[in-house]
C-alpha cells in the first residue's frame, strides 16, 4: 500500500523521501490541501511501469493460466471449488492459529 506525505513535509524532507522511496521501495503520494498531487517513485519502479508488459509477457501469463485451469478440471473431478469467502475465511483462522503459536513461543 502507498504511504502519502504532504507537499509541505515532502518539500522539508525531500532527500529523507527520496531515500526511504529507494530503500523500502514504495511509492509516496504527495498531497496538496489534503488531496492527491503527485507520485514521489525510485527510477526502477518507473523504468518497469514505463517499459509495460511486452505482447509475450501476457502470451506467457495467459498459458500458464490455462495450464492451471486444466490441473485444477482434472484434480477436481466432478467436484466442485468451495465457495471463495469459504476458502478466504478457512485461510484467515489458519494463520491466526499459526500466529498465536508463534506468539506463545515467544513469551
Amino acid at each position: 500500500m502507498e504511504k502519502t506525505i504532504s507537499a509541505t513535509e515532502a518539500r522539508i524532507h525531500f532527500g529523507e523521501l527520496m531515500r526511504k522511496v529507494n530503500e523500502e521501495n514504495q511509492p509516496y503520494i504527495v498531497e496538496r490541501s489534503g488531496e492527491p498531487a503527485v507520485v514521489v517513485l525510485s527510477y526502477e519502479n518507473y523504468t518497469h511501469i514505463k517499459a509495460g508488459q511486452t505482447e509475450e509477457d501476457w502470451e506467457c501469463a495467459i498459458q500458464l493460466a490455462e495450464q492451471s485451469r486444466l490441473r485444477m478440471r482434472h484434480e477436481l473431478g466432478d467436484k466442485q471449488l468451495p465457495p471463495l469467502d469459504e476458502t478466504i475465511h478457512e485461510m484467515r483462522e489458519e494463520r491466526d492459529r499459526e500466529l498465536d503459536q508463534t506468539l506463545d513461543l515467544r513469551r
